[in-house]
């Protein structure tokens, strides 16, 4: 390249350096929001399921339609990704997760149902040529409670209607601002034993009014409902950690870039400097 090119992508680079930084600051700015909104809720979710498993661990025998364990031939799974790029390997994480899932039960004759959310994991579905439902695709930005409730109300209807044996959250989980991690979690059936084991007062007796079903009974819809609400949260959480990491190092290539061209273009220009003495010192030479 000549001086002038180098100058123009020195130009372009900063250019560029500048709008990563911007987008670093913004995700930075909601990852905080976000943070604080999924903090929040973690302590509420592990409450309640400390208040479920007290009393399941007094009940020899829970007679509730959404502990049902049956065969599996049709299951549904809700695939959370993001709406917009610019995100690292968020997305190619949870994309790929939800192929070798997918593969995984279609191998196994199993009927699968999609839930994806977000634009993302909706196009990647949609290439593949798969069913879906497009119930919970606008939680992927700002996730409502009150929307995610009407759809896990409806997918508990369903699986106690025996027409889903089984449903499935892949989401990403905020770890910290630098680590994400996707992970596979069982929606329906409850498992119990895994509620169960890590009861703080397992020996405890409560006398519990109506009846101690019925109050079992009315809190499972609710841990069920947040457990959906908690993984949205959960992601997008993720989501703008992992926009934030991505911009900070784009930033940080930016820079070096530059430095790379501008060390370029002084060699350019010192080089074009002596050539021109050069020139000079031969033509004096010669007079």
């Amino acid at each position: 390249m000549n001086l002038k090119e180098v100058k123009q992508r020195i130009q372009s680079v900063k250019t560029t350096q500048k709008i990563t930084s911007a987008m670093k600051l913004v995700s930075a700015a909601k990852l905080r929001r976000a943070q604080s909104a999924i903090e929040g809720m973690r302590p509420y979710q592990q409450k309640l399921n400390n208040i479920l498993s007290t009393f399941l661990c007094g009940t020899s025998e829970i007679s509730t339609p959404y502990t049902a364990d049956r065969e599996v031939k049709r299951v549904a799974i809700i695939i959370v990704s993001s709406s917009t790029s610019l995100c690292g390997s968020y997305n190619a994480n949870i994309i790929r997760a939800a192929k070798e899932l997918i593969e995984e039960y279609r191998s196994a004759d199993i009927e699968i149902e999609l839930f994806p959310v977000g634009k993302k994991i909706f196009e990647a579905i949609t290439k593949m040529g798969l069913p879906f439902n497009d119930a919970l695709m606008e939680q992927a930005a700002v996730v409502s409670y009150s929307a995610v409730s009407v759809v896990a109300s409806e997918l508990m209807r369903r699986f106690e209607a025996c027409e889903l044996d089984k449903i499935e959250i892949l989401y990403t989980r905020f770890l910290s601002a630098a680590k994400q991690l996707p992970v596979k979690e069982l929606f329906l059936p409850i498992d119990i034993e895994n509620i169960t084991k890590d009861s703080l007062f397992p020996s405890c007796e409560y006398i519990v009014e109506p009846c101690k079903k019925d109050f079992i009974e009315q809190l499972l819809p609710r841990v069920v409902t947040l457990r959906l609400f908690t993984a949205l949260l959960d992601s997008v959480a993720a989501e703008h950690a992992a926009r934030m990491m991505a911009m900070q190092i784009a930033t940080d290539n930016a820079e070096e870039l530059i430095g790379d061209l501008v060390l370029e273009y002084n060699k350019g220009r010192q080089q074009a400097i002596t050539n021109e003495l050069l020139d000079i010192v031969s033509g004096s030479m010669n007079e």
